[in-house]
């Protein structure tokens, strides 16, 4: 039988079977009984067909294992950041006590400052006063008087450049404790 004929056979044999399901095993019997040489064609269509099984089946064992190798790393993952996140509050908690002495030492440093600024704000009032008033009372005071009025003032002055000293001083150790904090944000 040529390959036209065993196809219009098998045309033949559907369009028989019309809407209704084909049973697989009555077609190949009909199929076999007018030709056939073509159970070798079915006996390979079968070889590959139990092949194409077995390579799903394999597909399906390596998907299941992989899915629950990923869900199981997935699961490490989880419990190594958790374990991270611990160690790493632990590890910045080592911090603590130089921050909050840097701390202490820098709201200890910035009163200090404020209190050098205030100071040295009444020195410069108290000097400004008092050069008003030796301008303004030449001949209201005896030599003495004026002589004590500029030595008060000299001192001001002198008082004045070491609160300015010391405010510069002071603003550096600021910064510098300042630094320190930032640089010791983890």
């Amino acid at each position: 039988m040529t390959m036209l004929q065993r196809g219009i056979l098998i045309l033949l044999l559907c369009a028989t079977a019309g809407c209704a399901k084909v049973n697989r095993e009555q077609l190949q019997r009909e199929v076999l009984e007018a030709d056939p040489e073509f159970s070798g064609v079915l006996d390979k269509r079968q070889e590959l067909a139990n092949r194409i099984q077995t390579y799903e089946r394999e597909l399906a064992l390596k998907r299941s294992a992989i899915e629950r190798n990923i869900t199981q790393l997935r699961k490490e993952l989880a419990d190594a950041s958790e374990n991270v996140k611990v160690k790493t509050v632990e590890i910045r908690r080592r911090m603590d006590p130089d921050r909050e002495r840097i701390s202490l030492a820098l709201s200890l440093a910035n009163d200090k400052l404020r209190a050098a600024q205030t100071q040295r704000a009444s020195v410069s009032r108290s000097a400004a006063q008092l050069r008003k008033a030796l301008k303004g009372s030449n001949q209201a005071w005896s030599g003495n008087e004026r002589d004590a009025k500029q030595a008060d003032l000299k001192e001001l002055e002198r008082e004045f450049a070491r609160l300015d000293h010391e405010l510069q001083a002071l603003k550096r150790h600021v910064r510098l404790l300042r630094a320190k904090l930032l640089l010791l944000k983890l």
